[in-house]
This record gives C-alpha cells, structure tokens and sequence, in this order.
C-alpha cells in the first residue's frame, strides 16, 4: 500500500479527493493533512462578508469529503517535511509518512510589511479563518453608534470586492453608524487588469461613496488609525489587509526549491523541480516556466491536472505536462447583487453578470458537497 499524501484542503486538493474518491486506486491510500475542517471557497468569500451566502454555502467540510472519498484526515498543521525519512512534521502530533506528497496550503498577506499590522490589522488570509472573524466582527457591529471607518489595505481584485462587499453589509447591519469604508492601495487598484475595468470600479466607489486612495502605502497601523505614505494619518476603526501575498515560513526549511518570494517552484507538471516525489498547486506554488497571478481561478483549474499527475506517478506512469491559459475571466462582485466582468480588454457591468457569477460559483460547490 503506497501513501498519498495530501497537505492543505485547498481548491486543487478538494478536486484531487473527489477524483481519487470516484475512482479508486487499489494499491494507494489517500491522505489528508488540514489545520482545517472546513475549506473556503475563495470565490465566493465577498459574497459571504456581503451577507448573500451563509457560512456553509461558501464552505465545503473536508471532514464528510474524506469520508465519502475514502480519504483519511488528520486534522493538524504541518510544520515541516523530512524528505529523507518521508515524512510529513506535524505541529502537536506524530508526524505522517508519504511515498507521494502534494502541497495546496494556500498563502498569506504579508503583514510583517506594515508595522502594527499583525497587532491591529484583520489579515483576509487564510481565508479559513475570516469567516469566523467576520461573523464576529459584524455582530458587534449591529451596535455601534457614531461614525465608524473602515480601510482595507491591498487594491487587488480581493481587495475591491472585500471593500464593495464590506460596505454594503455594514450599510445593513450597523444602523446606527455612520460609515466609510475607504480602500487604500500603493499602486492603482486593480493593477494588470484592463483600463476599462479600472474605469467602471472608480465610478462604482464614487457612486457608492466609498474613498479610494490611490499610490498610498499603508506603512504603519495603530489602535485606531492608519498611517500612509508622506506621514498622513487616517482614522480606521476596523483595518483589514489584502496585500501582496506571501508563502509559508515553513517552505525554507524543506531544502526544496523556492521561488524568488519563498514560494514553492515547480515544473510544468506541477511537480518541485528538486524532488520528483514532492507537487504543489495553487496560491503555494509558482509554476516557473509559466508564471500567473495568485488567484483562485487558476488554483480551480489545476486540480484536474493535478489529479490526474498524482494517479499517473502512483501507477509508475510519467507526468503530463500542463500549460495554464494566459487571460482569463475575471468576475468581480460588487457587494450590492451586481458584478463587474472583465476579460482581455473589455469589461461589462449588471446585476445579470452577477447572477452569472452565482450561478459559477454554486455550480462548483455542489461538486465537492
């Protein structure tokens, strides 16, 4: 019986259980290693703080997945891997051994970059754990009197759509207050998107009365306020980061390959280009030779490939490579039942695109439910 050994419950690994799960190899055995029960669908995070989606519409529980795969899960957090002996290092537990290991661990903002951040800031990643601090957060919110601001750092595509959808919920759930969300980003938001995209989500955040400071670094976050680039202070009640993402510190003592940001590399098979027994997949990985952002959809679409290079290695078969599209459909929603799609250079905005964007997203989740 060889060992199958999954790290993290991300998008490419949910897909990797089910296949493995409808067809079976006799000779292995699935393993899951997750710091969590339930895994989020980053797609549909900004509906769930908008108030569209309910905790479990948006989560998909890892635990009844193994179940009905046949998967074994051990709920911990790795803390490292022992490549010599095969094992996978275990935070509080016995470590688990591997004959084939697969890496989907997702990312983290790199908070330690504003100072005060990891104190005061609500950090958007893993974004297993904002979906209980967000409930938190809006509870009390239903009342709070008086003016209350709230800046979200990162102007990224997750960072407008959790300020679109920040905005319309509080406008429901704190009646009482007097809000202003304000999106702060060192570059222009939505940076390597199209120009037609920028131009529809500005007129959305001056329609919607939400402030929007361009070019302007967060550099430090105290009790209360934030302080931007050339020294100017900012009231901030609430401070949530969505910055540049960054790996876990863990990777650096594997002995394993890395990218220039500390992110795993590996080859266009999906595999670590310095240990043929090692894949990883999604936000955790950098496929060298076909660099993309760290974004959902293209952690979505490595789950087949993945699947199917796990099972191949497994019966002794060489990976396939796999070449990820270049442009894709970005859909993003703006908190208040509509969304704004953008491909290439064009960009198209209704409460339909949203509807369209729903119907994706729910498509999804009844695969893995």
């Amino acid at each position: 019986m060889r060992d199958l050994v999954l790290i993290g419950g991300g998008h490419a690994h949910v897909h990797v259980l089910k296949q493995f799960g409808e067809k079976p190899l006799q000779d292995a055995r699935v393993t899951l290693v997750g710091r969590d029960v339930e895994t989020p669908y980053s797609g549909m995070i900004p509906g769930f703080v908008a108030g569209h989606y309910s905790f479990e519409e948006c989560h998909i529980d890892l635990a009844r997945l193994c179940a009905r795969s046949g998967a074994r899960l051990v709920h911990a957090e790795a803390t490292g891997i022992d490549r010599t002996g095969r094992r996978v290092l275990l935070k509080d537990q016995p470590a688990v051994t591997y004959d084939l290991l697969s890496i989907d661990v997702g990312s983290a903002p790199n908070v330690g970059a504003i100072a005060g951040a990891e104190q005061w800031a609500i950090p958007v990643k893993p974004i297993a754990e904002l979906g209980r601090r967000w409930l938190e957060f809006s509870e009390r919110m239903k009342t709070w009197q008086g003016p209350l601001n709230v800046t979200v750092i990162g102007g990224g595509a997750g960072g407008v759509e959790l300020a679109l959808a920040i905005d319309h919920r509080l406008r429901e759930v704190a009646k009482a207050a007097s809000l202003q969300v304000t999106l702060a980003t060192k570059d222009e938001i939505l940076v390597g998107q199209a120009a037609a995209a920028h131009r529809r989500l500005r007129a959305i955040f001056l329609r919607r009365g939400i402030r929007l400071l361009e070019h302007a670094a967060a550099e430090r976050i105290e009790r209360g306020a934030v302080q931007l680039e050339g020294g100017q202070w900012h009231q901030a009640d609430a401070v949530f980061v969505v910055t540049e993402a960054s790996a876990a510190p863990w990777f650096t003592g594997t002995g394993l390959p890395l990218d220039e940001r500390g992110f795993l590399a590996v080859d266009d098979t999906l595999a670590s280009t310095g240990d043929p027994r090692i894949f990883a997949a999604g936000d955790c990985a950098t496929m060298l030779e076909h660099r993309r952002p760290k974004a959902g959809v293209f952690a979505v679409r490595q789950g087949p490939p993945l699947a199917d290079n796990l099972r191949r290695v497994l019966r002794g078969e060489p990976a396939r490579p796999f070449v990820p599209q270049r442009r894709h459909l970005s859909i993003l929603g703006t908190g208040d039942g509509r969304a704004v799609a953008t491909r290439g250079a064009w960009a198209i905005e209704g409460r339909w695109v949203w509807w369209w964007k729903d119907h994706i997203d729910r498509k999804w989740m009844r695969m893995y439910r």
